[in-house]
């Protein structure tokens, strides 16, 4: 198995075999985001990823339950392209219960109806979606390069096909002008898909990237802990979705609010609040919310 610069994975990912599909981000412009800086995307040629799958298989064996295409936005790859490479790795691991990718709301609409329906029967089970946020003006601040309308499309494209969605809310990227604005256009986004995951990120800077010049400058300000407890606390106050799950599977996040929708939003609503009573003082500083 070969890999090439910094591999990423979501946490839920840390048990899933790594099978470096493409390299680098085709977008790579997020001003938060100090991922695949350096690397010049390009789709590896699927012979090597079948070899690399097949050297995986000699080397574990057949009994590899969960498997992670990286790098960012790996369904970008040709839909034909992509099918070969995750039917080859259901050949190769009859044990397999999930083969998952990055791939955000612009990339996701560039693939049809049919095509993505053709990736679920090939077997590919669920995509990580970074959608950030459901403002259509911090989207255009963060540079994130899609809009609301077009994360709905995409969420919407996915579940008619069988493939389940993980959205990614990031608590904070609307700074403190917008936290309002962020949290309930992103619920609305979110209800408007109802998607399988909402997992939570809270925005915490990285080095040399380019929204951290902003806050340095006092052109965006972070929130405090409190301030981004209660941003989530809006966000899953205006949710109306049927069967999703929320996560805090991050250490970026202050509070682990976990729990199903619409049944437990009550509970976690009350996390929230005891965790509100908790001095600011007490909280750890903010941490990388992308690595």
């Amino acid at each position: 198995m070969r890999y090439e610069g910094v591999i990423y994975r979501p946490p839920s990912e840390a048990y899933s075999l790594l099978i470096q599909a493409t390299i680098g981000c085709p977008h790579n412009k997020c001003t938060f985001c100090a991922m695949y800086k350096n690397t010049r995307f390009r789709i590896r040629k699927v012979e090597d990823i079948k070899e690399d799958l097949l050297a995986a298989r000699q080397y574990y064996g057949e009994y590899i339950e969960s498997l992670f295409f990286p790098d960012g936005n790996t369904i970008y790859m040709k839909t034909a392209q992509l099918a070969e490479i995750i039917a080859y790795a259901r050949s190769l691991f009859p044990h397999l219960q999930r083969i998952t990718v990055y791939g955000s709301a612009r990339f996701v609409n560039l693939k049809k109806p049919e095509e993505l329906l053709q990736l679920r029967q090939a077997g590919l089970s669920r995509i990580h979606m970074g959608m950030e946020s459901g403002d259509d003006i911090v989207l255009e601040r963060v540079r994130k390069g899609t809009t609301p309308a077009e994360i709905i499309e995409a969420g919407k494209k996915l579940k008619d096909a069988g493939i389940e969605v993980s959205e990614y809310y990031l608590v904070g990227i609307g700074g403190k002008d917008r936290t309002v604005e962020h949290a309930v256009n992103s619920a609305r986004v979110l209800s408007a898909i109802s998607p399988d995951f909402i997992r939570i990120r809270t925005f915490g800077p990285d080095r040399n990237t380019p929204i951290e010049q902003d806050i340095a400058s006092g052109a965006f300000q972070m929130l405090t802990p409190h301030e981004a407890l209660k941003e989530i606390r809006l966000l899953i106050e205006n949710l109306d979705c049927g069967g999703s799950n929320i996560l805090s599977d991050h250490i970026s996040n202050y509070s682990n609010i976990n729990g199903r929708l619409p049944e437990d939003k009550r509970l976690m609503l009350k996390q929230i609040d005891r965790s509100l009573n908790i001095d600011e003082t007490r909280f750890r500083p903010p941490r990388s919310s992308v690595i």
